[in-house]
């Protein structure tokens, strides 16, 4: 054998040997479900609350019949992950599970049977959680009605589909740094900081990713992808036609609804309908720090402000029939966008106009007028598509505003007329790039 050729066959089998030590963690064993006299109530109640922050529920339940019992499928760039049975079934689910096992997979991302698990479950984030609350939610989970539901096979591209190679992904993305309290800030700032980043995983939404699918941690907060939506910045980079304060963040949080803002849509719904239940302290703390995070108020923020509010203040039907378009520039436009307004302003008066033109008052019908609707300002139109095609259905005693779907009523050259016309006409904004196949791409299957 050549001498090049052993030393490269050597170099592989070490390099093998080194990537398996990495990857390989031990099992624990199994251990009988604690029933739940095993936990005081008042730790089951705590843990509850602890995981409506954490919206556990939501993607841990594929039938609203079977919450937690796991197989809702979350779609990546690298393929489908399903969601695992986190019920204390002792065969399908964790009950098996002592609590060790449970705190290694929230700071190690690491089954019970050694298993490296998938970030789409956001073990970057529950590993800063601290002892305390692990326990609580240990508690709570064990404590739910155990349902027998076998996991799903993921359906990730090759090599991806190999566990072990996420050892060498948490060996460059997986801070595993304990959380502590940041000095100069209050104690409201720094509970809304942790359960912000620890617990609601809030970043894991609205921050870009690399191409690896790992958060950049320095674009903290500076707008990213949930589930086919575009996450807002929720930094200085906010895109919000309006500023927020901590008291209408708090209500919109619970509510999934504020004065002079959107109501929630979305992923952000099932976000809504967790805090909900939260501590009232909790959701404020949460409103208190993402307040921080977007930053002071600038003299553009002002001037975007005050541009919003006096385009609110006339039905936009009115203005387009009248040929004007606020902070739209004064070059004539091409015979065929000239055609697509056209259409964009037809299909808004005869859909659109009657609601949102009445403005959103308490006991109405109406709804926000569209130049404070923020879905018209982000740099992505897949939001303000979205919500046409499929509506806004808040749950069940939701306080959230309802809106139809217009999905099947308008075609894609009306639909893309209509979000054209109104970035142009609603936000005064560049047009969005791509906006056709934007809608093509967001077509409900």
């Amino acid at each position: 054998m050549p001498h090049w050729l052993r030393n490269s066959l050597l170099a592989l089998a070490a390099l093998a040997v080194a990537g398996l030590a990495l990857s390989w963690r031990p099992s624990i064993d199994a251990a009988a479900p604690p029933g739940r006299q095993a936990f005081a109530p008042g730790l089951i109640e705590q843990g509850a609350r602890l995981a409506a922050v954490g919206n556990c529920v939501s993607c841990h339940t594929a039938s609203p019949s079977s919450p937690f019992a796991g197989g809702r499928p979350m779609e990546t760039p690298f393929g489908t992950v399903y969601s695992t049975n986190i019920t204390p079934d002792a065969a399908t689910g964790i009950g098996a599970w002592p609590e060790a096992a449970f705190a290694r997979a929230l700071r190690e991302g690491v089954a019970r049977d050694g298993s490296h698990l998938y970030p789409a479950f956001p073990y970057d984030h529950y590993t800063r959680l601290t002892d305390r609350d692990i326990h609580a939610l240990y508690a709570y989970v064990m404590t739910r009605e155990p349902v027998t539901a076998p996991g799903r096979a993921n359906r990730l591209v090759f090599p991806l589909n190999f566990r072990p190679l996420l050892a060498g992904w948490k060996l460059l993305f997986l801070d595993r740094t304990p959380w502590t309290p940041v000095a100069g800030h209050d104690d409201s700032w720094n509970r809304g900081a942790y359960l912000s980043d620890a617990l609601g995983h809030c970043s894991a939404c609205h921050s870009p990713r690399n191409a690896l699918g790992a958060e950049d941690r320095k674009r903290y907060l500076d707008g990213g992808d949930a589930e086919g939506w575009h996450a807002t910045a929720l930094n200085a980079s906010s895109p919000s036609p309006l500023p927020w304060t901590v008291d209408k963040l708090a209500v919109y949080l619970r509510t999934g609804i504020a004065p002079g803002h959107a109501i929630a849509g979305g992923p952000m719904q099932e976000v809504v309908a967790g805090l909900a239940h939260a501590d009232d302290a909790d959701v404020r703390a949460i409103a208190s720090y993402i307040h921080a995070t977007l930053g002071a108020d600038t003299p553009e923020r002002q001037a975007r402000a005050e541009k919003s509010s006096r385009m609110a203040q006339q039905p936009l039907a009115a203005s387009a029939a009248a040929g004007t378009v606020p902070g739209a520039p004064a070059d004539p436009a091409p015979a065929t966008q000239m055609a697509q307004m056209a259409l964009g302003a037809q299909v808004y008066a005869g859909a659109c106009a009657r609601c949102h033109d009445a403005g959103r008052e308490i006991g109405s019908a109406g709804a926000l007028p569209m130049p404070l609707a923020i879905a018209n300002h982000v740099p992505d139109a897949r939001n303000l598509l979205r919500i046409v095609r499929d509506g806004v259905h808040p749950g069940p005693n939701a306080p959230g505003r309802w809106m139809p779907a217009f999905g099947d009523t308008l075609t894609d050259e009306q639909l893309t007329a209509l979000a054209a016309w109104l970035r142009r006409q609603a936000a005064g904004a560049p047009p969005w790039p791509d906006l056709a196949d934007t809608v093509r791409k967001t077509r409900t299957p």
